[in-house]
């Protein structure tokens, strides 16, 4: 994987990306060209129009990864990858359409369009069926040797089994007595040499997933494996980094405190990221006003009430304040003032606000909240006091998800289903501790591109 701006991408990712904006230059030429050819026009040199193919290629690409095209899903299946590049193009051509008539001599011509729309998706979707029918599933995958061979060793196993895994693993080697998990492991005594036999095995990576680490760490092991220009690593930052998020079952204090990361703070990050949310807070609540028109009516309609409901969630450091929503569901759905979970198929949601809740209409005035600063537009999802007390004594860590600030979208929003229950806030922890760790401007744009996939297909909405 390569780390771009503290966030990790397989370079399988990289390299459809890159191969996907040369095809799409070329589709926004060949649209030229072909309108040119229509109406007779004397075709200039490519450089005469390099902004408008390089604007067209980069609109149409944020599309793709705002629907999920580079996704696991998506580069197993043609079928779903052509149902996201249609919307990924539908999409871009929407939007530069739009930015023709704003500036008109750095975007293509709209009759150019018509004619690049169908280019656009049918040469990336020729490059992913050469790329599937001439390389197998293990072309682009990293060979891992495992250091153990108990549970925690188990777990990558399972993880490199999985659809979309970026790597296999050559090896296990048990490093204890213990009874090993993993039927295939080698004992480290029968190991004449460790750099040997991971040269042997062609591994290009170490990792160590020891099920305890005291009077048992094999510092000569590791430092000859690193010497020799194999990189070695923790299962914590290991698994970190092939699943995007923080797994609790194996960090401990001291990987927070000595683990790069956590840096959300610092100052030009943080007045950069409060300059764009007041900007886009106030383009939102002027833009969406006649949805917000047409929301309150319907909700005042529905069923009797206030149109706007208003909760305590906890905020950045723990500081309580007042989230503003349309009221989605019945008047007496919390009898007694009893907090309860949401659940699937939920009797208190109102018609009205079924609909409101899968389109996610029902939060956009907390744009309000954005603007006053008490959120952002990305940031772990808020919770209420009630179960935040109840989580913090469940589960390790969970206070640290309020050291950033609360948000309307979220890591783990955009990769975790809808959950309310413990579990499911553990699962949506990991994720926020993941954002918190990693933050940048970067990783706030991937994430606000792909909420318009959560938008589009709210598989996880309630």
């Amino acid at each position: 994987m390569v780390r771009l701006f503290k966030h990790y991408i397989p370079h399988a990712v990289l390299l459809l990306a890159a191969l996907d904006a040369l095809m799409l230059m070329g589709a926004a030429e060949l649209a030229w060209v072909a309108r040119a050819w229509q109406i007779d026009m004397a075709i200039e040199p490519v450089t005469a129009r390099w902004a408008p193919i390089v604007i067209f290629s980069s609109v149409v690409q944020l599309g793709m990864i705002a629907v999920g095209v580079y996704g696991p899903q998506a580069l197993q299946s043609l079928r779903f990858t052509f149902m996201r590049m249609l919307a990924a193009v539908s999409l871009a051509v929407i939007l530069l359409a739009t930015l023709y008539f704003i500036f008109p001599s750095v975007a293509l011509w709209r009759s150019n369009l018509a004619f690049a729309m169908p280019l656009a998706i049918a040469l990336p979707m020729l490059v992913r069926s050469f790329l599937i029918s001439r390389l197998d599933g293990h072309s682009f995958q990293r060979r891992i040797l495992v250091m153990g061979a108990g549970e925690r060793a188990a777990r990558i196993g399972a993880l490199s089994d999985e659809k979309g895994s970026g790597f296999t693993v050559v090896g296990y080697i048990a490093m204890t007595d213990n009874p090993s998990v993993m039927a295939h492991a080698v004992h480290r005594d029968s190991i004449a040499n460790l750099s040997e036999h991971v040269e042997r095995l062609n591994a290009g990576e170490v990792v160590l997933a020891l099920e305890e680490r005291r009077g048992s760490l094999p510092l000569s092991d590791l430092v000859r494996v690193k010497t020799t220009g194999v990189y070695v690593n923790e299962i914590s930052s290991f698994l970190e980094r092939e699943t995007g998020r923080v797994d609790l079952a194996t960090v401990n204090p001291s990987w927070f405190i000595f683990s790069d990361g956590f840096t959300a703070g610092q100052r030009l990050s943080k007045v950069a990221k409060r300059i764009f949310d007041i900007i886009a807070s106030i383009a939102v609540l002027a833009g969406t006003l006649p949805i917000v028109i047409v929301a309150a009516i319907a909700v005042r309609l529905d069923s009797k009430g206030p149109i706007f409901y208003r909760q305590t969630r906890v905020g950045h450091y723990g500081e309580p304040y007042r989230i503003i929503k349309f009221r989605s569901m019945r008047q007496d759905a919390e009898v007694g003032g009893k907090a309860v979970w949401a659940s699937a198929a939920d009797p208190r949601i109102t018609r009205v606000g079924n609909f409101l809740r899968q389109t996610r209409i029902d939060e956009i005035p907390q744009a309000w909240n954005v603007l006053k600063g008490e959120m952002s537009f990305v940031g772990p999802r808020p919770e209420r006091p009630e179960f935040v007390g109840e989580l913090e004594q469940q589960i390790p860590y969970y206070a640290e998800r309020h050291m950033v600030k609360p948000g309307l979208t979220g890591w783990a929003q955009v990769n975790y289903p809808y959950g309310a229950s413990i579990e499911d806030a553990k699962a949506k922890l990991e994720y926020d501790l993941y954002y918190a760790k990693n933050y940048t401007p970067f990783l706030d744009l991937l994430i606000l591109l792909q909420t318009i996939r959560v938008v589009l297909w709210p598989e996880g909405a309630r």
